[in-house]
């Protein structure tokens, strides 16, 4: 065998170890994305159903294990007795009454620490045995990082309802809910990074520029729905196109300072969500028509329709919630459906970026 023959061979091993080990962390990256998405949704019906205040104290180990006697149960339950919720709104409850709401933290917050464990065991595997690429390993101990500070802001929400309010503070749950959606969005823009791309030319020069919006205003509109949640807004002017009987409704800044009505007026917040919908699908539509007029067979186009239609769906959704007073099931449906075109947004726009290249330094397996 020549020399050169050696170094082609070479290559080849490197070049499918490579492609192994990326599709390795994909699958990893792949499970870490769904089990955050069901996360995102038990915390959505805990906040639906009033849960989020039934266990009053941070246990981050202890906390794991629920109450397994009616000992226990009447403590967890006194300890609840003793914050604003039950003393106003929840007067008359039972244990058993308790346990229903009680269960629903309780899942959050196993699925919130078991997500600690799917993502750094893993990553500590997969640095160790080489199998993670070096311009990757501080990005992703920075998703880590950012999951240890959602823990803390998670509780930091909840410690808000706890001594003067009947419910959390709608500043700390949209917190709480964004940074939840920068960590699904991170993990994704690192999987698709790691994916085969297409080797189609952008529809313009600028479209990622489009898809970069797209990917914010989802982001935003996120955040605006949490305040939306945080106030109950959902559940007044169940009408639409109409809201209070005009398209342009009044008394949207009655409160001083007027900046204040846009995060603490449920008519004003109500509002602003739904003109942030009409701007998203709106720009959707526009970078859709652009595509295909100018690249109608790529696979960007193809997926710019694909945005598109989910948005459209996304918004039937939404008003179908509003005008049916938030049903649990049609609102967990249109929260899940916000993380589905946030994930596909950010795919969309990291595809105009190409996949990751080789590193040229060769890696070893320690």
């Amino acid at each position: 065998m020549s020399a050169s023959d050696a170094v082609i061979i070479d290559v080849l091993k490197q070049t499918t170890r490579r492609d192994r080990d990326r599709r390795a962390v994909r699958i990893w990256l792949g499970v870490v994305v769904f089990t955050l998405f069901c996360l995102v949704l038990v915390g959505g019906a805990t906040r639906l159903t009033d849960s989020g205040l039934s266990i009053t104290e941070w246990k981050p180990i202890h906390g794991i294990i629920p109450p397994l006697n009616a000992a226990e149960w009447q403590e967890e339950f006194d300890l609840y007795k003793r914050i604003p919720q039950y003393q106003e709104l929840n007067s008359g409850m039972t244990v058993g009454e308790f346990k229903s709401i009680f269960w629903w933290e309780w899942a959050h917050r196993f699925l919130a620490r078991s997500i600690g464990v799917v993502f750094a065991l893993p990553l500590a595997f997969f640095w160790l045995t080489g199998r993670i690429e070096k311009r990757l390993r501080w990005p992703l101990v920075g998703v880590l990082a950012l999951g240890g500070l959602q823990g803390f802001i998670g509780w930091w929400m909840v410690s808000s309802g706890l001594t003067k309010l009947t419910s959390v503070s709608q500043y700390r749950l949209a917190t709480h809910l964004v940074m939840a959606c920068l960590i699904f969005a991170a993990c994704l823009w690192i999987l698709r990074g790691l994916s085969p791309h297409t080797s189609d030319a952008p529809p313009t020069p600028k479209s990622y520029l489009a898809a970069g919006a797209i990917a914010a205003l989802t982001l935003f509109q996120i955040y605006l729905g949490a305040l939306v949640a945080g106030l109950d807004a959902g559940l007044s002017y169940n009408t639409w196109p109409l809201m209070d009987g005009s398209l342009l409704p009044g008394d949207l800044f009655v409160r001083q300072p007027w900046w204040i009505n846009l995060f603490e007026n449920p008519k004003t917040v109500q509002f602003v969500h739904r003109c942030g919908a009409y701007l998203l699908w709106t720009v959707t539509l526009v970078h859709m028509i652009v595509s295909l007029r100018l690249a109608p067979r790529s696979t960007h186009a193809r997926r710019a329709v694909l945005l598109f239609l989910l948005v459209t769906v996304q918004a039937i959704i939404g008003i179908s919630t509003l005008v049916m007073q938030v049903p649990l099931h049609l609102a967990l449906t249109h929260q899940a459906m916000a993380l589905v075109v946030l994930g596909f947004a950010i795919a969309h726009w990291r595809g105009f970026f190409g996949e990751y290249p080789p590193e040229t330094e060769i890696q070893v397996r320690s």
